[in-house]
């Protein structure tokens, strides 16, 4: 099995070798940066298969080192910061961000994590057919591929396991517990409101108006359903 690359961006010098001496005993090839500017330097360079990623960085903000990633990648994301408040995750996964780990954390919990995100961003245990399709909307299970009008939506890994679940079943609603446990893996307070983050974003990158929508509905009151096509 391929060695997972992990880049590890946060400035606390006892954090940061703290967690990746924790990363490689667990397996991970390491690259460690300590402000944004190394940051986006060492992601230029290499294929990294997730970023763990600070926001409160000197040179460049971790906001900003998101939002460069998510120009050029779908690359997992997970964020790390000081910020405990509802509405920081919020912030910090509407930039893009598949996940969010609030310090004081334990470096097993992050690990656990990390393993989660980089098993849902290989779709190969997923043994339906490996084509969808609904009008102009194409998804690619086995390519990890989104393509609406055949250009390539670039979704976060988060953003088309969710895509996936709701179209696998058009008309069937899920509530928003169900799409956390299907989508991140969690059963945990305050990521009900992760999904309708992933959702604004998704509508966005659709082209969808959540007033009238085409592909994603709000049941009120319950959760979402993707429209069937028919």
């Amino acid at each position: 099995m391929k060695t997972k690359r992990v880049l590890l961006v946060e400035d606390e010098k006892n954090i940061r070798d703290a967690v990746a001496a924790y990363l490689e005993r667990e397996g991970f090839w390491v690259t460690a940066a300590a402000d944004g500017e190394a940051a986006l330097h060492a992601f230029s360079l290499h294929n990294f298969d997730l970023i763990v990623l600070d926001l409160g960085l000197p040179k460049v903000r971790g906001e900003e080192v998101c939002s460069e990633v998510r120009k050029k990648s779908d690359v997992p994301i997970i964020m790390l910061t000081a910020k405990g408040e509802v509405e920081d995750r919020i912030a910090g996964l509407e930039l893009g961000a598949d996940d969010y780990l609030v310090k004081p954390f334990s470096p097993r919990e992050l690990v656990a994590r990390i393993k989660v995100l980089l098993r849902r961003s290989n779709t190969s245990d997923l043994p339906q057919r490996d084509i969808l399709k609904y009008d102009d909307l194409e998804l690619d299970v086995s390519g990890h591929r989104a393509l609406l009008a055949g250009k390539d939506l670039d979704l976060t890994v988060s953003e088309f396991r969710l895509l996936l679940v709701l179209a696998r079943y058009p008309g069937r609603v899920y509530s928003r517990m169900e799409l956390v446990d299907k989508v991140l893996g969690y059963d945990f307070e305050g990521y009900e409101r992760t999904v309708d983050s992933h959702v604004k974003n998704l509508r966005a990158k659709l082209g969808d108006d959540p007033k009238c929508p085409r592909y994603i509905s709000t049941v009120h009151g319950v959760g979402y359903r993707f429209e069937s096509q028919e």
